[in-house]
Parts: structure tokens; sequence; C-alpha cells
């Protein structure tokens, strides 16, 4: 625009330049939420490569439990101990397979003929009885079934993907039990400076309960595997190896864990008569007892002390989400989230007493 000859020329910033303060912080702003939004979706897209990989962090604190374990008494590099914690665990492995693999593979034959015979009679007594839903019916609740599955779990639903994941978790918790500090030194320099020693400690602490809660969980499992198998070998249920095996490692989850392999015992029992049958149930209670009001109270206090409630909760969520394995890593998932919120609160109250001394010397 011009006046009396003369061009008058604006010299403040336009909206649409980034020089403006308001187009800046809006941007910002946006920029954010922005975020936030694409590190949802991509969250969503690999959620089963991050399961992959935290379990993977959950195998390499198994395998560190056990170094830090060997190194009390074998004052010798951590390479090596490793390598003993490597090589000892497969050897048990592969050791009870061997020496049980004939005994093992003809009892899971014969569960599998004997939950089949004993689910039959089951759904028989259930039509008899006027409880159960017509053939039709069924075929509908069970194609919903395993529609409502979801594309999250198609690659565990398989033999192969569970293989392949359980292979890539092995791998990555190898991996990163060789060398931790090389990891942890990436993970801090991801991190602004004048953070960092709050998150190491964070960190530290995550790995310290991660250890002593798989540390109490491995306990668990060879302690109810062994008492459920000698239990039932002394009562004369059938398959009472393969029972106290599959009681053992159902014992890694909690809750859901017990009820199925209560479920099997119970159904392995009445097959061979009444009496057998009660017995499973009295065996079963026993060893669940024990476990709740003695083992767990004693391992709670000196690993992680979860609220049942919460860890069914976070189980049953877990598994409808991520499926399997989610199921299997919840307990995992759920005390790290308590560190980081334990670690957060004490931050806060160090923060307010920091403020109300100030405010009394001011004052």
């Amino acid at each position: 625009m011009s006046k009396g000859g003369r061009v008058e020329l604006e010299h403040a910033p336009g909206p649409n330049e980034m020089r403006d303060p308001l187009v800046r912080a809006e941007l910002r702003r946006a920029s954010v939420w922005f975020g936030l939004a694409i590190a949802a979706g991509l969250i969503v897209l690999l959620v089963q490569p991050l399961l992959i990989i935290f379990g993977g962090l959950v195998f390499a604190a198994m395998l560190d439990g056990g170094v830090r374990l060997l190194g009390r008494v074998l004052p010798i590099g951590r390479g090596l101990r490793l390598i003993i914690v490597v090589v000892l665990a497969l050897a048990f492995i592969l050791g009870t397979f061997y020496l049980t693999g004939v005994q093992i593979a003809a009892q899971a034959e014969q569960l599998r003929a004997t939950l089949e015979v004993q689910g039959n009679r089951l759904i028989a007594w259930a039509n008899a009885m006027g409880l159960m839903p017509g053939r039709s019916d069924m075929s509908e609740i069970v194609r919903q079934a395993m529609g409502s599955v979801g594309r999250l779990t198609s690659a565990v639903g398989s033999v192969f993907g569970a293989f392949t994941s359980l292979f890539m978790i092995m791998v990555i918790g190898l991996f990163v039990a060789m060398e931790p500090r090389i990891y942890d030194r990436g993970l801090q320099w991801m991190v602004p400076v004048g953070n960092r020693a709050e998150f190491a400690v964070t960190i530290n602490r995550m790995a310290t309960t991660l250890r002593r809660l798989l540390a109490g969980r491995l306990a668990g499992m060879l302690f109810e595997g062994l008492l459920t198998w000698l239990l039932l070998w002394v009562a004369g249920v059938p398959m009472a190896l393969l029972l106290g095996i599959i009681t053992g490692l159902l014992a890694f989850i909690p809750n859901i864990g017990a009820f199925i392999s209560g479920v099997l015992m119970v159904a392995v029992g009445f097959s061979a008569g009444v009496d057998t049958g009660i017995w499973a149930i009295v065996i079963y209670f026993v060893v669940q007892t024990f476990d709740g009001y003695v083992l767990l109270p004693i391992v709670a206090r000196r690993t992680v002390d979860l609220p049942p409630a919460l860890t069914l909760s976070s189980q049953i969520l877990a598994s409808t989400l991520f499926g399997i394995l989610g199921l299997a890593l919840a307990d995992p998932m759920v005390a790290m989230i308590k560190v980081a919120l334990e670690r957060e609160s004490e931050r806060a109250a160090k923060a307010g007493v920091r403020m109300t001394e100030e405010d009394e010397e001011a004052a």
C-alpha cells in the first residue's frame, strides 16, 4: 500500500511464518499430539515384536540371576559363569527329557485320550441335563471364539510361530546377558544428561525386581512340580510324572496356571476311578494351599509382593490383547510398572519436602 508515493511495509511476521511465537507454540503442541498418535499406532502394529523383545529381557534377567548367584561361589569371569549357567540349564532340560522322554511321550498320548473321553462324558452329562446348547449353536459359539482371537495373536497361533518366538526370545536374552552394560549405556544415552542419574537408579531397581520375581517363580515352579508328582505317585494317580511337569510349568503363570493344572489333575484322577479322583482333588488343594499360604508369602517377602487381584486382572487383560505370550509376561510387565510408579512417587515426595524446606527458610 502506498501513501503519498511512499510504499509502506508491514514488518510484523504473518500467521504463516515460523517466526511468529504463537505459530511456533501451536506447532510444538500439535507435533506432540501427532507424535503420540504415531507412537500409539506403532505400538499396535509392532506389539508382537515388542513382546518378543520384552520376553528376551525377561530371559536375560533369568540368566543374569544365575550368573550373579554362581559368582558368590566361583570367583571367575562373567563370561565363563554365563557359559556354565547355559550349559547346566541345557543339561537339565535334555537330561530330563532323555531319562523320562519315553514315559512322557506315552503319558502325553494317554493324557490326550483321557481328556477326550472325560470331555465327551461331560458334554453328554450336560446334554442330558439340558445345560448344553444345540450342535448348531455350539458350532456358532466355537466359530465366534476362534474369530475373536484377532490379528494380534495370529503369529503365536501356530506351532511354528510359537517356536520361532521362543527361539528369538532366547537369542535376544543370551546376547543381553553376555554384555548387559552395553545396552544399559545405550539406554542412558537416549535420556537427557540431567535425568540420567534418576533413570539409571530406576533401571537398576527394575532389573533387581525382575531378577527377584523370576527367582521366586522358578522356586515355586520347582516346588509345585516335585510335590505334585510325588503326591500323585503315592496316591496312584495315572500319569503322575507328566502332571507334575505340567503343574510346574504352569506355575510360572499364577492363578490361571494353577486352575488349568487342577482341571487336568482331576480329570485324570476320575478316569482311574472315583477314589483316585477324590485323592486328586485333595492333592490339588493341599499343594495350592501350602503354596498360597506358606511358600508364596515367604517368596514374596524376599522378591516382589504383587496383589493377587492385580495379578489376575493384568493376566486377563494381557491375554485378551496379546494372547498366550502376553499372559506369560503379564507379571513382569506389572512388576516393572510398579517399580516405575514407586520411583516416581519417591521423586514427588522428595520434591515436596524440598519445596517445604525452601518455604520454611524463606519464611
